[in-house]
């Protein structure tokens, strides 16, 4: 078992009971699954191998193969037909889940430059976030050579949080480095 998932289950459910105000050990909110989004879009219609490469990195950085993601619909405008391929996605879930979150946490965000914490505007409102990374390279795992060109990406947190006071709890908890207060834009 993953280190972070073990201190989750004994140091940060008693925690987060205490600090939410929540008697009931099962009603405390847990990160369900870590879904990264990668758009490619237009791109990989001109260039089938783009793709794969997007795919390769992908899953470098999180340890499994990514899915492909088409379009549900046409779009004249941008010359897209349904069932054209758009993007990837990756759903991690219990260990790979946690050793991600661990990486991206303790290596990959210090490694941006000017770092100063990530900011809280991306909750949904039910506990959810949503961080937007502008590049894969400050993933260690992803090597120079395998770099095509600078591809931002999407990770979001799903957790079973009721309202984003509860889900700011459990991220900050789980060593999530949000901005200061002062400091948010």
């Amino acid at each position: 078992m993953n280190t972070l998932q073990s201190t989750y289950k004994t140091e940060l459910v008693p925690k987060l009971m205490t600090e939410l105000g929540i008697t009931n050990r099962m009603a405390v909110p847990k990160l369900t699954k870590i879904v990264i989004n990668c758009g490619i879009g237009a791109e990989a219609l001109k260039d089938k191998k783009i793709i794969e490469k997007v795919r390769e990195q992908l899953g470098v950085i999180s340890g499994q193969r990514p899915q492909l993601t088409r379009a549900k619909r046409a779009i004249s405008t941008f010359k897209l037909r349904a069932g054209d391929p758009v993007g990837l996605r990756v759903t991690l879930r219990g260990t790979r889940m946690y050793d991600f979150l661990t990486r991206l946490i303790s290596l990959a965000l210090p490694r941006v430059r000017d770092f100063r914490g990530i900011p809280r505007k991306g909750f949904d409102g039910k506990g959810n976030y949503t961080l937007g990374i502008v590049e894969q390279t400050i993933f260690a795992e992803v090597e120079y050579s395998m770099i095509d060109r600078i591809r931002g990406f999407e990770v979001t947190f799903v957790t079973t949080a009721t309202d984003d006071r509860q889900g700011v709890a459990l991220l900050t908890a789980l060593g999530m480095p949000f901005e200061k207060d002062g400091t948010e834009k």
